[in-house]
């Protein structure tokens, strides 16, 4: 049977185009969809994947890593007492205002101050030491190439952050904030530019390596709640991150329309599918009433029809694969913030193949014509 149903889309591929075709596109655009998602909320969490920090420390509370609120210094004695711990470093995050001499009006930057040595753990992965070297020149910032035409802009050229003039001396990629643009600077730099007197220059985070990274949830579970240090939190770099995620995703309600589009896409999918095979089975519904009448079973036929589906999908999904690769690929280039891992990966190739399994669990009814009573009209 299952020979069957493999020779029958071979033979009959006109009549299966457009199923395989649904289910390519919509697996496509659940690829697509999930790899936007991953990159565009994924981007609030750019400051802690993009550096080497295993630990955070922060105010309590805290559910993203643009909602921190400056803690007290003494906090870095703490945490350094820790034996686990082998460096620690202050972290500035300031929301902010920039102005720069094109006709762009004004923009909403969000400036970081780091450390700019090279073995800075700030931005580790995004910043390469000799770019990140060039932060050690007064009034010095870097921005994401993606940013800078937005920001009105060349490298070299100034611009005014909260009234104070800064210069551009490099750009750099991976630096794409959500809901605002990112701009990198020296703690030095960054304190001038601090507006809040509240603030008093003070960090907003502290972040930690380790000597065994593997030991981060214990060495934060330690770390926690001591009162004499002043309030304060402590995160794993992957908790942090993933609390980030999460915050924008769910809690700022802008999940809830990705989810909503993409049941609307597995919804359109499994319709147009469903009735192509439906179409497709019916056309071929002589052919199964023949095969009853030499005594295949209906129980048979029916496996049949569920192994074209399974075909019909993975057909469909080889496609996608191909063709989204190549977007994929196409939308990097173009610095479009796309990520996609192996999990979701293979959720959306579970739910198309489920796609292609409901569809052939809806033109399975077609079956009940194939009477071989049907043949003497």
């Amino acid at each position: 049977m299952v020979a069957l149903a493999r020779k029958t889309l071979v033979h009959e591929w006109r009549r299966f185009l457009p199923a395989i075709l649904a289910v390519g596109f919509a697996g496509l655009l659940q690829l697509l969809q999930a790899a936007l998602v991953l990159g565009i909320f994924g981007s609030a969490s750019v400051y802690i994947t993009g550096s080497a920090a295993d630990l955070w420390i922060g105010y309590p509370g805290t559910q993203s890593v643009n909602l921190g609120r400056a803690i007290d210094p003494n906090v870095e004695a703490r945490v350094l007492m820790d034996p686990a711990v082998a460096k620690v470093e202050p972290f500035i995050w300031l929301d902010a205002d920039w102005r720069g001499h094109a006709d762009t009006g004004g923009e909403s930057v969000f400036v970081s101050g780091i450390d700019p040595q090279s073995a800075g753990l700030m931005f580790a992965h995004a910043l390469p030491p000799a770019l990140r070297a060039r932060l050690e020149e007064p009034d010095a910032v870097i921005v994401d190439r993606a940013d800078i035409d937005k920001l009105g802009v060349a490298i070299g050229g100034t611009a005014a952050i909260n009234g104070h003039t800064v210069r551009v001396v490099g750009v750099s990629s991976g630096l794409r904030a959500l809901g605002g643009v990112n701009v990198v600077s020296s703690l030095a730099t960054a304190r001038e530019l601090d507006t809040d007197p509240a603030d008093g220059g003070r960090p907003t985070y502290w972040v930690a390596s380790l000597r065994d990274p593997a030991q981060a949830g214990a060495v934060a579970a330690r770390l926690r709640g001591d009162g004499a240090f002043g309030p304060y939190e402590v995160w794993t770099a992957q908790g942090f991150a993933r609390r980030s995620v999460l915050y924008w995703m769910l809690d700022t309600g802008a999940g809830a329309g990705v989810l909503f589009l993409a049941g609307i896409v597995f919804l359109v999918g499994a319709v147009i599918t469903s009735q192509t095979l439906v179409a497709a089975v019916a056309g071929s519904v002589r052919e199964y009433a023949t095969l009853n009448a030499l005594g295949v079973g209906v129980g048979a036929l029916r496996w049949v029809v569920l192994e074209q589906a399974f075909w019909v999908g993975a057909l469909g999904l080889l496609g996608a694969t191909v063709l989204g690769a190549v977007l994929l690929a196409l939308a990097r280039g173009q610095d479009v913030p796309v990520v996609l891992d192996i999990p979701v990966t293979l959720a959306c190739v579970v739910l198309a193949m489920g796609l292609a399994g409901v569809s052939g669990l809806a033109a399975i009814r077609s079956l009940r014509r194939a009477d071989p009573a049907s043949l003497l009209r």
